[in-house]
């Protein structure tokens, strides 16, 4: 695997069928869509929530993921905003959880560190 100027990783495969390269936009993306599926996120830093994502587009999703490949191994970092009442610690092992695998099984890239940053706790809305 190595990494062109343009910040897209070339995936090596056995088949003679050419070369498959993967934005480092869309790994950021579908750590995001995995974040912030799981129960205690509010949203991405930003508000980025999943319902937001229909009016401003997906690609506003990954604002707050970092991605760093070095040696064929993807670093991620997040920064979110957890909803109150919420365990910290559980609701961040979840999330490692889930955006490893994420990454890992839609990519085939190997995920060594999923690093979060909480940036803020939202209160529910009262209604």
């Amino acid at each position: 695997m190595a990494k062109d100027e343009r910040s897209t990783y070339t995936i090596q495969n056995d088949s003679n069928l050419g070369e498959v390269k993967i934005a480092d936009e869309v790994v950021a993306i579908i750590a995001a869509l995995a974040a912030t599926e799981i129960d205690g996120v509010a949203s991405m830093a930003g508000n980025i929530t999943n319902e937001v994502i229909g009016k401003l587009g997906i690609k506003n999703l990954s604002k707050g993921v970092k991605v760093d490949v070095l040696e064929g191994v993807v670093t991620i970092s997040l920064a979110l905003n957890l909803k109150y009442n919420y365990n910290i610690m559980d609701v961040t092992r979840k999330v490692q959880d889930k955006v490893k695998s994420a990454v890992e099984n839609m990519t085939g890239l190997e995920v060594a560190d999923v690093n979060i940053k909480v940036a803020g706790v939202e209160m529910e809305k009262q209604d």
